[in-house]
């Protein structure tokens, strides 16, 4: 019976995630919806205003007719002043009273004053201008007032008749007054029929308009739509990229950052499966070896055969089962140093003192050198604690793999020097370096791109004979932790023979 995935292997239906996903709250906002909001609700803001604008306008507009009317009117009655016997008189004929005060819309009053301000014609009601008014002789000027609660339209002027004395009248605020003024009914009602030809066509327009940019919108947001169906149509496995040229310029960066996502994911899912495929060959292999010394164990055991050839199968078996428990080890180191996908930051980033930390694994690793007869030593440049940012786990598990793939590949005798330096104060820009040398084989120049592979490894010849049995990804995985740590790792050759691998870490701080 095969064991059950792990949760977080095993994918939920289709089905299942739409049914989730239909009754999840809807939150999302609606693209054509923003944007038509955004093209009606300005213009429904501005419709009054414009109509405020019109108003006033129209306003404007039929003030200078009616002004030279009054105006005229206003100048003919002062053409009718005389002065009799000393007496300023108002000489208005019939018929023009008659025109005067016969109109179909306002209501018009005039008004003659005198030198001292004595009534001569008109409506006595009629109000006077302001006494500060700096007064122009034969000028018609204007202004607007109230009479009987009714706002008018003022024309005046102080005129000099023929027959006024200089003496008669003392000074320009003396001189004889004439005032014409009337309602604003015929300017209203001019003003209220340019708003209506103006605003009326509007009630059309506007409807017709919000109808418009509701079908374009709606047809300019197809090309979306299509996209979306291509994009749903495509099989499961299918990450070839989308077509740019097919949707609107403005879906081309979403388009392109799309199709870059897809190309990360094609060759994470590729990938996936070399991993797999590889990880599943360098298992079978201990595997394979493991089953056979067992069934040969049996054998041996079941025919009485000597116990030295069982012993040597039964440490032929631990030797495969270290080879198989090493090979999940580094997998799952492997994994641990790529959680979060390549290039991402680490989760927790603390304050490590390298010095210590390496020392701490040298020290570690001592009996298993000690028992491969090789001297394994720790240099420290000077006493004081050498610092970087970073995960101390995964750094201890890079530090480890290098002098595990130091040990594996230096003859008896030989030796293995861990030496960690400070950054040097002509270079802020990097911190602290770690290198880890042997005098083993060393690696080929061709080769040193090569081994930081998966499961690739140097087929050198060791000179005892030895088989140099390895998973393959102790490289790697000092590779993907640099990387996490945005640290540089270089092969280079070693002064007396063999390999150097050199760390370099980026400066404090520039992690955070």
């Amino acid at each position: 019976m095969a064991p059950d995935k792990p949760d977080h292997l095993a994918a939920p239906p289709v089905a299942a995630y739409d049914a989730a996903a239909s009754d999840a709250p809807q939150s999302r906002r609606s693209l054509f919806g923003e944007i038509l909001d955004w093209l009606l609700v300005p213009m429904m803001l501005l419709w009054p205003v414009s109509i405020v604008l019109t108003y006033v306008s129209a306003k404007a507009i039929s003030n200078p007719p009616y002004d030279r009317a009054l105006s005229e009117a206003t100048l003919a009655l002062a053409e009718q002043l005389k002065v009799r016997n000393g007496r300023l008189v108002a000489d208005i004929p019939l018929p023009a009273r008659a025109i005067l005060r016969a109109d179909e819309s306002d209501v018009v009053y005039f008004q003659v004053l005198g030198t001292r301000g004595e009534f001569v014609a008109g409506d006595r009601e009629l109000p006077l201008p302001d006494d500060d008014e700096v007064v122009i002789a034969d000028q018609v000027r204007f202004r607007d007032d109230m009479l009987q609660g009714v706002e008018v339209r003022v024309a005046y002027i102080r005129v000099t008749p023929a027959g006024l004395g200089a003496g008669d009248a003392k000074g320009r605020q003396n001189l004889p007054l004439v005032q014409v003024a009337e309602t604003l009914n015929k300017r209203a009602e001019l003003a209220n029929e340019i708003v209506k030809g103006v605003i009326l066509p509007q009630f059309i327009v506007l409807p017709l308009a919000v109808t418009l940019i509701w079908f374009g919108l709606a047809r300019g947001l197809v090309p979306l739509a299509d996209l979306s169906e291509r994009i749903g149509a495509r099989k499961p496995g299918d990450l070839s990229p989308i077509d740019p040229g097919a949707a609107p310029e403005e879906v081309a960066p979403l388009i392109r950052a799309i199709n870059q996502l897809m190309l990360r994911l094609d060759a994470s899912l590729k990938g996936q499966q070399r991993f797999i495929a590889n990880a599943a060959h360098q298992l079978r292999t201990p595997l394979a070896g493991l089953k056979t010394q067992t069934e040969l164990a049996l054998r041996q055991s079941t025919h009485a055969a000597d116990a030295r050839e069982l012993r040597a199968s039964l440490a032929q078996m631990l030797l495969s089962t270290e080879r198989a428990a090493h090979m999940v080890n580094q997998l799952l180191a492997l994994t641990r140093a790529e959680r979060g996908g390549a290039g991402q930051s680490l989760p927790a980033i603390a304050r490590v003192r390298l010095d210590a930390l390496v020392r701490d694994q040298v020290r570690e690793w001592v009996p298993v050198a000690m028992a491969r007869r090789i001297d394994l030593g720790c240099d420290e440049e000077r006493a004081d604690a050498i610092e970087i940012d970073g995960d101390p786990i995964l750094l201890a598990e890079m530090v480890a793999n290098l002098i595990d793939n130091a040990l594996r590949y230096t003859p008896s005798g030989g030796v293995i020097n861990v030496q960690v330096q400070a950054p040097a104060p002509a270079t802020p820009t990097v911190g602290a370096t770690l290198m880890v040398e042997d005098n083993g084989s060393g690696i080929p120049e061709q080769e040193r791109e090569l081994v930081f592979e998966r499961f690739y490894r140097v087929l050198g010849s060791d000179p005892e004979g030895r088989n140099l049995n390895g998973s393959g990804l102790g490289l790697a995985i000092v590779r993907e932790i640099a990387s996490k740590h945005r640290a540089r790792v270089s092969i280079g050759d070693a002064p007396g023979g063999g390999a150097v691998f050199t760390v370099v870490f980026p400066h404090l701080g520039a992690l955070a």
